[in-house]
Formats: structure tokens, sequence, C-alpha cells
């Protein structure tokens, strides 16, 4: 274990060393894949959140069995905070609004002021960290547990809704979505659900019949698509040319393949493999399909970030991607591993599944011979 741990640290310096060199060489490039690594590492944790507070709403076998794994998830949001500073330091070089904020309506021009920008980050992780201590606190005190999760859920809602706006909608100061906000709600709930879900999967702990959280992962992602094809109808019947050429830009250089990748591999594939009811009820399938939802963010993230923001270098840019997936995925992973150990005792996450997938079919089938 401590020789996995040490091999770990070793590649998170070895990556830090990339991107340090990296933001010397050429700063945009290589922040604008750090934000995109981010966004893909940093979304598990918060969007996490929210999916804690359910499970204090709507109370069932999960609450408990999956909550260590909502505690330690939740417990890395001071990392995510703290890795995120290196954007906040290379600000300028990736959001227009703030290298040049002259050229915006005055009320944009006073809202992306770098300091204003920065403090907002600031607050946002603040009441994240806050929000999961308050849930944490929370733990077998019913009425607690019902108003940490109804009161939290509503700033969640909304401190995240501006935080998109702010983090990613910003990347164009010229366009303009109403439910963007919502867009990146559904990009943080999707991610912390499959997070959640595989690590109950793989943990040692029986959390319960994969059909219930094979409709759960399947809810997220109808929502999902819905805000998505929300916002296209509404761009495609107004036809305004500043919110088009968001599509537009999204739709040349190879951006087009890579957004039908990501329509099949996050909706059209999983929507219809859920529809089978064995696929919902084996783990293996739903952990294979929280996989994919989780890959399928990076795919997310890169489309939304990176058609924005010109003058990268392709090969800087793919480098530096790498070197930030590399040096952000140890980072979280220590952090969560180090977060788990201490509400759990169960070191041994594989094989869990397993047995779990043996005794389900067991179950299965003497209901059938009954």
């Amino acid at each position: 274990m401590r020789a996995a741990s040490s091999a770990r640290g070793v590649v998170a310096v070895i990556a830090g060393l990339v991107l340090i060199a990296g933001f010397v060489v050429d700063a945009r490039s290589t922040t604008a894949a750090y934000l995109v690594a981010w966004s893909a590492w940093g979304a598990i944790p918060i969007g996490a959140l929210v999916v804690f507070m359910t499970s204090y709403l709507v109370r069932r076998r999960w609450t408990g069995t999956l909550h260590p794994t909502f505690v330690a998830t939740t417990g890395i949001l001071p990392v995510a905070a703290l890795t995120f500073i290196p954007v906040l330091l290379f600000m300028r070089e990736i959001y227009p609004a703030i290298a040049d904020g002259a050229s915006l309506p005055p009320f944009k021009a006073h809202w992306f002021v770098p300091w204003f920008f920065a403090l907002r980050a600031v607050l946002y992780f603040l009441i994240w960290i806050g929000l999961a201590a308050w849930l944490r606190r929370a733990w077998r005190n019913d009425e607690a547990m019902a108003r940490a999760a109804s009161v939290g859920s509503i700033v969640w809602t909304l401190t995240v809704s501006f935080a998109g706006v702010d983090w990613l909608e910003s990347l164009e100061p010229r366009f303009h979505s109403s439910i963007y906000g919502l867009i990146y709600l559904s990009f943080l709930l999707v991610n912390g659900t499959a997070f959640v879900i595989a690590a109950g999967l793989l943990s040692m702990r029986s959390i319960g019949p994969s059909r219930g959280y094979s409709g759960l992962l399947l809810s997220v992602l109808l929502l999902w698509c819905y805000l998505h094809a929300m916002q296209y109808i509404v761009i495609w019947s107004g036809n305004i040319p500043k919110e088009v050429t968001w599509y537009l830009a999204r739709s040349d250089n190879g951006w087009q393949f890579v957004l039908a990748a990501l329509s099949f591999g996050q909706f059209v594939f999983p929507f219809c493999a859920m529809l089978s009811s064995r696929v919902r009820s084996d783990p293996h399938w739903l952990l294979a399909l929280c996989g994919l939802t989780l890959a399928m963010r990076w795919l997310e993230a890169a489309i939304l970030i990176l058609p924005a923001i010109h003058g990268l270098s392709v090969t800087v840019t793919g480098a530096m991607l790498l070197a930030a997936a590399l040096f952000l995925g140890t980072v979280f992973w220590l952090a969560f591993d180090r977060a788990l150990a201490r509400q759990t005792e169960e070191r041994k996450p594989l094989g869990a599944i397993w047995w779990r997938a043996r005794a389900e079919a067991g179950a299965r089938s003497a209901g059938q011979g009954r």
C-alpha cells in the first residue's frame, strides 16, 4: 500500500514539473489543458455533494451504505479548491473578458474584474466545503439531515450555476445562454453520481441491488440530454448569430466527431443498454456504464472549453492535457484514499462486485423457482 502511494506521489511530482514547464513555455495552451482536466476531475466532489444531499432526503438503504463514500468524496473539496489556483493565476490567458473588459457592456466589465472573479471562486469553494461539513455533522439526526439537505441543495444549485457561467461560459463573453448554468449543473451531477456508484460497487460493502442505482444513473443522463437538447432547440429556433456561432465552432476542425462520440457514448448507448432489465440488474454492466460516463466527461469538458480559446498549440495542449490528467488524477486519488481510510477499515476495494453479482443472480434464480 505504501509502495503504491509512493509511486502515485512520484507520478504527481513528475507531472507537476511538466506542467510548470508548460506554463513557462506556453501559458495559454497549458492553462486551457489544465482547465479541461480540472473540470473533469473537480466535477466529481462538487457533483457528489448534491447526491449526498439527495441521499438524506430520499432515505433508503443507500443513505447508510454509501455514507462513507459520500463523506470521502466530498471531503476532497479542499483539494479541488487548491488545485484550482493555477487557473486563477493564469486567468488572463484564457478569459477574454478578464484580459480586456473595455469592449464589454458595463455590467459584464465590472462582473469580470480579476479580483472579483477570484473572490467569487473562493466563495463558491468555501460554501461547498461548508455544506459538506454541515452534512457530516447532521448524520444520524433526522431533522438536521433534512434541514441540511434541503437548504444545501438550493444553495448548491445557485452557486454551481454561477460557477458554470464564470468558469466556462465566460470563455466566450459574447455568447450567452440562460440555461448554461443548468448545463454545468448536469455536468457535475452526472460525474458525481457515476463516481459514487462506481466507488460503492468497488467497495467491500454491500450497497444493495444494482437495479435502483441503474435507474438513478439513467435519470441523471436523461436530465443531461434534456438540458443540452433544450439549449440547442432554443438557439436553433432563435437563429441569433452570436449564439449560433457557439455551435458552429464545435462543428468544424474535427470537433464534430468528438461531439458525435459524446452523443453516442453518453446517451445513445447507455440509454439503449439500460432498457434491458438484465443490464440494469448486473453490477458489471453498471460499473462499465459508470466508467463510460466518467470518460465522457473528458470529451464534454474538451468540447466546452477548447474551441472557445484561440491561438492554442495542438502539440502543447495535448501534452499538457496528459500531464494535467496525471497530476490531478493522482492528487485526487491520494486524497480520496486518505479520506476513505478515515471512514472505513475496508482496504481491499476490488472483488466485492464478483460475489455480489453471484448473490444477486442466485436470488433471481430462487425467485423464479418459487
